[in-house]
């Protein structure tokens, strides 16, 4: 198994083994032994961190006709180049892939300017782009060969290095990845987004065995839109765990879609980092953990119980 940084890497290679107008930009991450660089160096750049002029070159070649992936850190990618991406990948529709690693704190020794909490709710706000937050290898795959086969734009958040398990899911891919052991009858549905949450629902739901999980990849508001009618028919409330600032969250959007559905948060507290350490210790220090989340579902069935 890949991470799913390594995984994007990898399955870009084989896109563009493919497509002759796919070409990738660096802000100076992917080291001298890059595979793309390796494979075909007339169709890379390394731009160092120039991330917003790196924006600019996506929109010229795009609007050439080729098909631009650009990886940076996921903070400089959302945040520093947030109006370019506005104008380039919202308003103009080009058909950009930006793809934000170290998403969250998996950036970890890097520290606070290098942790990206914000990200994927500053792209949600500029329409028209497709997110994406992958869990796994497979599914990071297939989210990368969706972008270099589709039109839109697009902005895929990945973690670090963690390798983690594919979930089993349906034949159809942007259907709801429900994890094994649903049942109508219980009394909450964790619903996770992105690689650290979506381990710890995993945990959560081996731990109490009497919850259910469903999985979200893409998390643009049309994609959530879509998707609204079957998410509202989960039962119980829904815990939303993501490791993401509250303010722009996913749970917030369904929240403001379905006021008749109880929308939990479920996110790190709204402390800023203050030391580096590994993805772990720096979320342990934000309060997101394994054993907060078990007492938050145990305090909703007790509460469910008690009515």
């Amino acid at each position: 198994m890949l991470s799913g940084r390594d995984a994007c890497k990898d399955e870009l290679v084989n896109c563009a083994q493919e497509d002759a107008k796919i070409v990738c930009l660096e802000a100076d991450l992917g080291g001298r032994n890059h595979p793309f660089q390796q494979r075909f160096p007339d169709r890379f750049y390394n731009i160092g961190i120039a991330e917003m002029a790196a924006i600019d070159m996506c929109t010229g070649l795009a609007a050439a006709g080729f098909k631009p992936f650009f990886t940076t850190f996921a903070p400089f990618a959302a945040l520093r180049c947030a109006e370019a991406i506005k104008l380039s990948l919202g308003y103009m529709g080009q058909p950009i892939t930006v793809i934000g690693a170290y998403g969250g704190v998996s950036g970890g020794w890097f520290g606070t300017t290098h942790h990206s909490l914000e990200d994927v709710g500053a792209v949600r706000l500029f329409p028209g782009i497709r997110i994406a937050c992958p869990y796994g290898e497979t599914e990071t795959r297939q989210v990368l060969r969706n972008a270099a086969h589709g039109s839109e734009p697009c902005y895929i958040r990945l973690g670090r290095n963690d390798v983690y398990p594919d979930l089993e899911r349906s034949a159809e891919f942007d259907t709801l990845i429900v994890e094994q052991g649903y049942r109508a009858s219980h009394p909450v549905t964790l619903v996770s987004v992105g690689e650290k949450a979506t381990q710890l629902c995993i945990a959560a739901k081996q731990e109490l065995g009497e919850i259910n999980h469903l999985h979200l990849c893409y998390v643009d508001n049309a994609s959530l839109h879509h998707l609204m009618p079957d998410i509202a028919r989960l039962p119980g409330p829904l815990v939303v765990v993501e490791e993401h600032r509250r303010a722009g969250s996913v749970a917030a959007e369904l929240a403001l879609s379905m006021p008749h559905k109880q929308v939990l948060s479920y996110t790190p507290n709204d402390d800023w980092p203050q030391y580096g350490g590994s993805q772990d210790d720096v979320l342990a220090g934000l309060n997101f953990s394994l054993e907060r989340l078990l007492t938050t579902i145990k305090d909703i069935i007790y509460a469910k119980e008690h009515v």
